[in-house]
């Protein structure tokens, strides 16, 4: 994943909030010798204040450097299937980016789920632009009964870091400022020896197509 402009601005309001918090420690200490009490309480409390916000910043800074920005729809992923047994898959996974996941994944079906971020008031008005982050790949399977008995596979892509934003946000009942809307989105497709497909994101989530002409065949099977 990799840095985009909110953090970098959320970083510096961090560091500008800690310089603020340190000149009113400096000037605490020096009302403190001169025995001015109140003036003292009072820098005291602002310093406490100015820290309390330059690690809330920088936490959640930190949490969306794990995020990945987007606008109009766009390729996130491609996936290629290699069957190794019944039901049981190789997949390899290539990123825009040029890197790579190889996973075993065991049912007839795969699931691509991920979490993302949209902003409103503010935060659009400074330039932040809706985020996702891949959260996992695992496998399914067509039977309701296999899919409670069965061999489950899960890959994780999630990487979690400083204060969780998404999750705030949805147990926040709406209270956080500037966060529009925060859900999952997931996209499946059956999986198929030689089969390729490419995700995409877009506004309204995961799009899964078919690549090639086995994974169409694989889709028109599943239908």
């Amino acid at each position: 994943m990799s840095a985009f402009d909110e953090t970098s601005n959320l970083t510096l309001w961090a560091v500008l909030c800690a310089a603020v918090a340190l000149m009113a420690a400096f000037a605490a200490v020096r009302a403190v010798r001169r025995r001015k009490v109140i003036r003292a309480t009072t820098l005291g409390l602002g310093t406490g204040g100015f820290v309390l916000a330059a690690a809330l910043l920088g936490s959640v800074a930190l949490n969306l450097h794990t995020y990945q920005r987007f606008t109009l729809e766009q390729e996130i992923a491609q996936l290629h299937f290699a069957r190794r047994a019944p039901q049981l898959f190789d997949v390899h996974v290539r990123f825009p980016d040029g890197s790579g996941h190889r996973a075993e994944l065991a049912g007839d079906e795969w699931q691509l789920d991920a979490r993302v971020l949209k902003w409103s008031g503010l935060a659009t008005l400074v330039g932040f632009e809706p985020v996702y982050r891949l959260e996992r790949l695992s496998g399914r399977y067509y039977s309701a009964a296999q899919e409670l008995t069965a061999r489950r596979t899960v890959e994780s892509f999630a990487t979690d870091r400083g204060l969780d934003l998404w999750s705030s946000a949805r147990l926040s009942d709406g209270w956080i400022p500037w966060v529009d809307a925060v859900y999952g989105s997931a996209a499946y497709l059956p999986m198929r020896d030689g089969a390729l497909y490419t995700v995409a994101i877009s506004n309204s989530g995961l799009i899964a197509r078919p690549l090639n002409d086995i994974a169409v065949k694989a889709i028109s099977d599943w239908n």
